[in-house]
């Protein structure tokens, strides 16, 4: 049976009033979990987070001319980039390179609109662009694992089988309400497990009281309101090459987004409004993120997959949803309550959400058709997984403050692409591959 004509709202269509909030709310339910996530992972604010996400999907309708239904939400591509610069540089400059990210974001788009985007096909391709996607994920693996069963989610953290039972419980519910719940329920898996994780965490406090994970005090001593306060990044060479490399990944991650969106909606937004316009929307909510000291934003795949389900793609509701998102970002007493998550519930989550990162990555070498017969492929990604995973890390004095340093996934990216520019192209994708050994059976 076929959906009529008033079912489905195309990007520009309003849906009466009674409609128009409950479908925006069902999109902040579906980027809530993961939009908090990075911050606590991070030591950022989770209430400012979901004001830059709020306000900067807002900046990317505007500046789309609200054409394209996308919301911005926390990025986990730039999660070891903050946390890296953030323990040796600082916060501040953490946020001064998200800032030039966003800026460079700029830069792609205005060069892609002079100049078309096959420049950028070259320069990474899905052999590099995949692999180092997958870098990403794994990079952050002993993160989850760490925080899921180590006393203070430290790395030199005692062991202990009550924190592992609740990352354990957090981890079940979640691939479980991901798995085996249908519609809407299906979408926010990660909104479930935290529910669960945190009921559980409560439940095992009262057994084992020196595992009383949740204290109530911090949510009584915030006021009810405030205004997400004004973070003045600073600026360094080192952070702003480290997030400019990173961001090389989060454009390509951009393009798949938002071609997933076109044939979700029906509509190439790669040509109207263009990819320039969706990239800059992209980078001036990232930058303007930065200055409030909230994660840099991406476009969220949770929320196309609700368009996907419910065939609204009005970007009247995706609209609607980053307004309630400013709003719920001023009730401080309610940010609080998410700072009171326990690090094993969280542990449990990124156990899932960094595998799938890596599994994206994997995924669009899978779907590109890398051929790994072909040794060139297969040294660049043997070389970016290693480099990647294995720690890898390039440093040098410039002066005698000043130090240089690429490490883990900037220093993987940056090989990829220098390897990828530098061998010779020898062989097609498996898809062509296949489409010559027809042929040949053919003739």
């Amino acid at each position: 049976m076929s959906k009529s004509k008033l079912e489905v709202l195309g990007p520009q269509d309003r849906p009466p009033l009674g409609k128009w909030i409950p479908l925006s709310i069902q999109h902040v339910f579906a980027m809530f979990g993961a939009t908090i996530l990075v911050p606590l992972l991070t030591g950022l604010n989770p209430s400012t987070a979901l004001f830059t996400a709020g306000t900067g999907t807002l900046i990317y309708i505007v500046l789309t001319g609200a054409r394209v239904p996308a919301f911005l939400g926390s990025s986990f591509a730039f999660i070891p980039a903050i946390q890296s610069i953030g323990a040796v540089y600082g916060m501040p400059y953490a946020m001064g390179g998200a800032a030039a990210a966003g800026i460079f974001y700029c830069i792609v788009g205005l060069i892609i609109r002079f100049a078309g985007k096959g420049w950028l096909d070259k320069a990474l391709p899905p052999v590099v662009i995949g692999s180092v996607i997958v870098v990403i994920g794994l990079n952050l693996a002993p993160t989850a694992m760490d925080m899921a069963m180590k006393v203070g989610g430290g790395h030199d953290g005692a062991y202990s089988l009550v924190l592992f039972s609740i990352a354990a419980v957090t981890l079940g519910f979640t691939v479980a309400a991901n798995i085996f719940l249908k519609g809407f329920f299906s979408i926010i898996p990660i909104l479930i497990g935290l529910v669960a994780g945190y009921l559980f965490t409560l439940i095992m406090g009262s057994f084992f009281p020196a595992y009383h994970l949740i204290d109530f005090q911090i949510v009584a001593d915030t006021p009810w309101f405030s205004f997400p306060s004004f973070a003045a990044p600073k600026f360094s060479f080192v952070p702003i090459l480290t997030f400019v490399i990173v961001s090389l990944a989060t454009i390509c991650e951009h393009l798949g987004d938002t071609l997933v969106t076109s044939k979700v909606v029906g509509q190439d937004f790669y040509k109207n409004p263009g990819l320039h316009r969706t990239l800059a929307g992209d980078g001036i909510a990232t930058a303007w993120a930065a200055f409030w000291g909230g994660p840099p934003n991406t476009t969220y795949g949770e929320n196309i997959g609700v368009m996907a389900i419910t065939h609204v793609y009005s970007v009247w509701v995706i609209g609607g949803a980053a307004l309630i998102a400013v709003i719920l970002s001023f009730f401080q007493k309610f940010g609080a309550l998410i700072r009171t998550i326990p690090t094993p519930v969280m542990g449990g989550i990124s156990m899932l959400l960094f595998g799938i990162i890596a599994s994206s990555g994997l995924r669009t070498l899978v779907e590109s058709g890398v051929n790994y017969k072909d040794k060139r492929n297969l040294t660049i990604s043997s070389v970016i997984f290693v480099i990647g995973i294995g720690g890898g890390r390039l440093a040098f004095s410039i002066t005698e403050n000043v130090e240089f340093q690429l490490a883990s996934v900037a220093l993987a990216t940056v090989v990829g692409i220098v390897l990828n520019l530098i061998f010779p192209v020898t062989r097609g994708t498996i898809k062509e591959e296949m489409w010559e050994v027809e042929l040949e059976k053919k003739s």
